[in-house]
């Protein structure tokens, strides 16, 4: 049993984002009365750092945030975006404070947005050779100091145990920050010859990292995740493993989350601790900044030279096997929010939202209530057996303008409002949630099974292809083609990403980041064709980078 956890510099650590709201004055009132507080439950004034992105100045605080507020507000987005980003996640019911500062608590609804993601992808990685297994959160201290590069990376991160059982352990251990080391010391135990490569395994499990500044899903204490590992006999191999699994990673991003990420290559600035190289897809948020949504490594040999991971190939002579690592976390549920989302909460695509369509059922009269209901049912029933997700709010405890809100906040894609009028004629009235008002409001859809099923899913693919396209346009028309650092320190100032020919130092790559912000977040696998010229240096460029700032 650990006893005691000793971790770096605790006070100075710990970010408050996760004990204040930012909160401003409000343009817009949700008339919504749920039975527990709209926003996160407070933490205790002890707990709260003092730097963080989400800071509140509770001088400014337009909203009642204890437990007896009668009201959900959100702040409008171009108002401020994180104060938005917050109230979706907290009136969204998606997650609360933990009581230990940078930590969350995912409620249902959010971690039922994890669980699409995992569903897509464990049918990924098992179609792409790999298995799912599991290692110990654990890791003795040595590991981690095995590989220069990598300790280097993440010694501020690192959360110690140096307590267990009420004694002082002879080697201290690390709360997994990332498993490369576990891993490849058991790796080194099961592979002996060219006959057990290549060895692919994933893993779905928590990790620690002890985060300066927190923000709820995009960066916490502790995070889920998978995280993939692979050994090969060949650098090409390992290579083609590490394009493959970002390739996968791209393709989930456009077709399930409907986010357009931009795939590339990272910068050796950028390049995770202990990789020879890191690809990456990068995301561009509601309000312009950048997101690593997802990335993939090829690890070399750095590890198994370190670990002594090596294997007897056919001609009998001994080699250091060559790997990858690579990972998503719901680091992607943040993702998804603020790509989507607008002022009246989540937008959630169809393929990702918990709940694809909502039934509300209106009645006034005693003697409606069973026919609207029954029909309600009906919908409910045959909707759910063509595999949608649905769900009935046959509550009478809520008004329906009540209910329209609350769902709508929610993001679900779907509204089918069944009055008796609808009853009568045999049809209802179906509200899409990324067109509001009365334009998005079709009536006289036929309760009949099979017009009603076609209906609904080809509404839930317009609206999948809809959110994607929005999003693109959005991406596409906020990056801007520079050929100076001074056009791209322009662009940065007015928040666009800055795309251009790069071939600079480190050195300058580490000046644009002090002087703008800005990072560069990769060098795109789709690159423009003709003659390119450093926009730093005026020499020859092989390549353009984008530049933007980041989450």
């Amino acid at each position: 049993m650990v006893s005691s956890l000793r971790l770096p510099a605790l006070t100075s650590l710990f970010s408050p984002s996760f004990t204040r709201r930012s909160t401003v004055s409000l343009r817009r009132r949700l008339h919504l009365r749920p039975p527990l507080a709209a926003g996160f439950s407070a933490q205790s004034a002890a707990s709260s750092p003092t730097e963080t992105e989400d800071r509140v100045d509770s001088k400014k605080s337009g909203r009642v945030q204890d437990r007896g507020s009668t009201d959900r507000v959100i702040t409008p987005r171009s108002q401020d975006f994180n104060a938005w980003y917050l109230d979706v996640i907290a009136n969204a019911e998606l997650a609360d404070y933990g009581p230990v500062r940078g930590t969350m608590v995912i409620r249902p609804y959010g971690y039922a947005m994890w669980e699409a993601i995992q569903d897509y992808l464990n049918v990924k990685f098992k179609e792409t050779g790999h298995s799912n297994m599991y290692f110990p959160q654990f890791i003795p201290y040595s590991f981690i100091e095995k590989e220069a590069s990598h300790v280097e990376g993440f010694s501020p991160e690192l959360a110690l145990v140096t307590i267990g059982g009420g004694k002082e352990l002879e080697e201290k251990l690390v709360v997994r920050p990332t498993s490369e080391t576990i891993v490849n010391h058991m790796f080194t135990q099961w592979i002996h010859s060219y006959r057990d490569l290549p060895l692919m395994i994933n893993q779905w499990a928590n990790v620690t990292r002890w985060e300066m500044r927190t923000k709820p899903f995009v960066r916490t204490l502790e995070f889920l995740w998978q995280e993939g590992h692979t050994a090969h006999a060949t650098l090409e191999e390992a290579e083609k493993e590490a394009l493959q699994m970002i390739d996968v990673y791209t393709k989930f991003a456009y077709e399930q989350a409907a986010i357009p990420v931009i795939a590339g290559r990272k910068s050796k600035v950028e390049t995770f601790a202990g990789a020879d190289k890191t690809y990456t897809i990068e995301a561009m948020m509601g309000d312009r900044k950048a997101l690593q949504a997802g990335t993939s490594h090829n690890l070399g040999q750095n590890f198994s030279r370190a670990f002594g991971t090596q294997f007897t190939d056919e001609n009998g002579l001994r080699q250091h096997v060559w790997q990858t690592s690579w990972a998503i976390s719901t680091r992607f549920v943040g993702g998804i929010i603020m790509t989507h989302g607008d002022d009246a909460g989540l937008m959630l695509p169809p393929r990702i939202a918990p709940v694809q369509v909502v039934i509300v059922p209106i009645w006034k009269k005693v003697d409606e209530k069973t026919g609207v209901l029954d029909a309600a049912s009906s919908v409910a029933e045959t909707l759910k057996n063509a595999g949608l997700k649905v769900k009935l709010d046959d509550t009478d405890q809520r008004t329906p303008g009540w209910k329209f809100n609350f769902w709508e906040m929610k993001g679900v894609p779907l509204r089918i409002e069944i009055g008796p009028r609808d009853v009568s004629s045999g049809s209802v009235v179906i509200s899409r949630r990324d067109i509001p008002g009365k334009q998005g409001k079709v009536f006289g859809i036929s309760m009949e099974p099979s017009i009603l099923e076609a209906y609904v899913k080809d509404r839930l693919d317009e609206i999948q292809s809809s959110l994607l396209q929005r999003a693109i346009s959005f991406r596409d028309s906020n990056i801007v083609d520079v050929s100076s650092y001074e056009e791209l320190k322009e662009a940065i100032s007015l928040g666009k990403w800055a795309r251009g020919p790069w071939s600079a130092s480190d050195a300058d790559e580490l000046r644009i980041k002090e002087e703008t912000g800005a990072t560069i977040r990769c060098f795109p696998f789709e690159q423009p064709q003709g003659t390119k010229t450093c926009l730093m240096t005026g020499k020859h460029a092989d390549e353009v980078a984008i530049f933007a700032k980041s989450y």
